[in-house]
């Protein structure tokens, strides 16, 4: 079945709000680079390519579905923030943003009894859940340990490891 006018231009816009998720984490990512918290700035590299894939997920079912990609214009990202947590909690608003992005498409989905793209945003769904949590650790670890001293570069140990 072919991809409704409403479910293509709805998913079209989560293309874009995925690339500029992207985008926005590789801004955090160089605004760590330039605070010298390589671990810090490498889990936001990691995340700048979950969200690229992300947007091909979009991307493709779109195409499957005989549908037309039509990829938009992006807003430039923030490029200061007041610290690690601030960047952080950013990135934690970020998510519940996203969060609530992909709820509306699955109600859209589900008024336009779309099944296929159900599927395909369940997946999506409970991705969320997961990218809540982690982020939503790191704001709280943060807030633990402030934005100096020993904690902190502890803490960015930490954060290079993400795979």
């Amino acid at each position: 079945m072919q991809i409704s006018t409403k479910i293509e231009t709805a998913f079209n816009e989560q293309i874009r709000e995925e690339l500029e998720s992207a985008y926005i984490y590789l801004s955090m990512a160089a605004y760590f680079e330039a605070q010298n918290l390589q671990g810090m700035a490498h889990w936001m590299r990691a995340q700048s390519q979950e969200e690229l894939q992300h947007a091909f997920k979009f991307f493709d079912h779109v195409n499957e579905r005989g549908g037309r990609v039509k990829l938009q214009a992006l807003n430039a990202p923030p490029v200061d923030f007041a610290g690690p947590v601030d960047a952080f909690q950013k990135a934690l608003e970020h998510e519940q943003h996203i969060t609530r992005r992909i709820h509306d498409l699955y109600r859209l989905s589900t008024e336009e009894n779309d099944y296929a793209s159900l599927s395909m945003l369940q997946w999506f769904v409970d991705e969320q859940v997961e990218e809540e949590a982690n982020v939503g650790q790191a704001v709280e670890m943060l807030k633990l340990v402030g934005d100096r001293g020993q904690a902190l570069f502890m803490m960015d140990r930490q954060l290079a490891q993400r795979a």
